[in-house]
């Protein structure tokens, strides 16, 4: 007779994609933060702006969604920059 071997289940949350938020502050300039998304990001001009406007009038704005370890490369970037962002887990 054969014995069964029953593996426990592991969540594996590696794979869980997962957003970087940046949230509005009443510090910093819009054009300053459309330059920090450009460079953090590599996005065009009009992609920041878009991004930049949500932050403003929406209060928050996904600005980036992928794997956990550069997502928290991201969100230390824009710390650096002193930008107000989070991360999330992308639903």
């Amino acid at each position: 007779m054969a014995e069964t071997v029953v593996e426990p289940k592991v969540e594996v949350a590696l794979g869980t994609p997962w957003n970087v938020v940046v949230h509005n502050d009443p510090v910093n300039l819009m054009s300053y933060v459309t330059m920090v998304f450009q460079k953090v990001f590599g996005y065009s001009k009009q992609k920041a702006q878009q991004h930049m406007l949500e932050v403003h009038y929406k209060g928050r704005s996904i600005v980036w969604t992928g794997a956990r370890e550069r997502a928290e490369f991201y969100l230390q970037q824009l710390h650096g920059y002193l930008l107000l962002a989070t991360l999330e887990k992308a639903e």
